[in-house]
Parts: structure tokens; C-alpha cells; sequence
């Protein structure tokens, strides 16, 4: 592990939104290619790196629930549409010569894995960086509980939300300008106020496994190595 990190193996959970970059929908190229020069980055600290990314700039399953297709049949296909953000961030790694495996919960051996943990914990020992895709695998979970899940069954130091605003606030920061950010939250107060940082589901599973929760911006360039050092702009969620 490099001296500069609090940490040694962290999951990495990124919103599909984050992909889009200043487009209205799909993959910016340009964006996943930052994001992947900045996971290299801490990669070669020696940072063991997990991602889950999720597929919002691609299809929402919750959305065209509500617009008429069956819940279940909304949510396959939604995670779908996670192995796509999947490969499109695989290629724009391996490009910059880090190795990478993706894992699908749903088996598509044409494209990628199936989710093995422990073959999954033998490729992140091995020095890969390991994206799980297709969320859980089943309906009416989110990919925020995906991450979670994966982030335990990792054994990983860290659960790491990249949004893009630099924390969590009291108000929507956007709307708000005299929101309030915080520097450190209790998984309880994130769960009594509903703060909806991520679903009630994944901060229970991170309570129960005492993992922190680290929300940061995404935007901000080289802010994933900065709040790796903790040094940089972010929340923690922890006991």
C-alpha cells in the first residue's frame, strides 16, 4: 500500500450520469477517459481498486417503470446497461495499460465474467482492477446496493460515491446555495433524516460491516487521489 493512502482496497462506485460529461445522454468519451486516468493514478500508488457504475446515462429501470414496463423486466434491463458503462470504462483503462477484468451478475461469458467472489478477490490481489457490472443480479435492487454488497464481500477498506457535488448536504445544493455540507456523518443520522446519500439497504450493509462511506466529487479533477490521501473535499460516513 503507498504511504500517500489511508487506505488499500477501496470499491469505487460511479453513477452512469457521471459518464455523460456535458452531454444529455450516453458516454462522453472524454469523461470515462479522465475518470480512468485517475483510477490509474491511484492504481499505481498500489491502490486495490473495485468499481460498480451504474447506467443512468444509459436507461433508469425505476423511470420506465413508471412510464409502463414491468418493474422486474425495467430493472434487467437497466443492468444491461451497467456492463455497457462497463466495457466502455474496461477499454479506456486497459488503454492506458492497466489490467482489468469485468464481472457480470447476469452471465454473458461472450462479453465478460460471471461474478465469482473469490476469483474476483484473487484478480484484485493479483493487481487488477476488478468492475462488477449487472448490479446484484436481481430486480428491485439498486446498483448503490450493489456496491455495497460487493464492497463487503471484498473485504474492502472503503466505499467510495463519486457524484458530482463535493459531499453530502442538508439541502440540495444546487437549488440551495446556502446549503450545508458536512465533514463527517453517522450512518444513524444518514438513515434517520433520509439524506438519501445512497439507499437505506447499502448504508445498512455498510453499518453492519463498519465500512466508511467517502462522498466526493467526480468533477473535481484529481480529487479521488486528494480524498485517498485525505486531503480532499468530502463527506464520511462512518460510526
Amino acid at each position: 500500500m503507498s504511504a500517500d493512502y489511508q487506505y488499500k482496497r477501496v470499491l469505487l462506485k460511479i453513477s452512469g450520469e457521471a459518464l455523460m460529461g456535458s452531454q444529455a445522454y450516453g458516454i462522453d468519451t472524454d469523461t470515462v477517459k479522465r475518470f480512468a486516468g485517475e483510477i490509474k493514478a491511484a492504481h499505481d500508488k498500489g491502490l486495490e481498486i473495485a468499481l460498480v457504475i451504474g447506467a443512468g446515462n444509459i436507461f433508469r429501470g425505476l423511470s420506465a417503470a413508471a412510464s409502463g414496463i414491468e418493474r422486474s423486466t425495467a430493472d434487467y434491463m437497466g443492468m444491461l446497461a451497467t456492463v455497457m458503462n462497463a466495457l466502455a470504462m474496461q477499454s479506456a483503462l486497459e488503454e492506458l495499460g492497466v489490467d482489468t477484468r469485468v464481472q457480470s451478475a447476469i452471465p454473458m461469458q461472450t462479453v465478460c465474467e460471471p461474478y465469482i467472489r473469490r476469483k474476483a478477490a484473487r484478480h484484485m490481489e493479483k493487481g487488477r482492477v476488478v468492475i462488477f457490472a449487472a448490479g446484484t443480479g436481481n430486480p428491485y435492487f439498486t446498483t448503490d446496493t450493489a456496491a455495497a454488497l460487493r464492497a463487503a464481500e471484498m473485504e474492502c477498506d472503503a466505499l467510495l460515491k463519486g457524484t458530482q457535488v463535493d459531499g453530502v448536504y442538508d439541502s440540495d445544493p444546487k437549488s440551495n446555495p446556502n446549503a450545508k455540507r458536512y465533514d463527517k456523518l453517522s450512518y444513524h443520522k444518514v438513515l434517520s433524516d433520509d439524506l438519501r446519500v445512497m439507499d437505506a439497504s447499502a448504508v445498512t450493509l455498510m453499518r453492519e460491516n463498519k465500512i466508511p462511506i467517502i462522498v466526493f466529487s467526480l468533477a473535481d479533477q484529481g480529487g479521488f487521489d486528494r480524498v485517498m490521501a485525505g486531503k480532499g473535499v468530502c463527506t464520511i460516513i462512518g460510526s
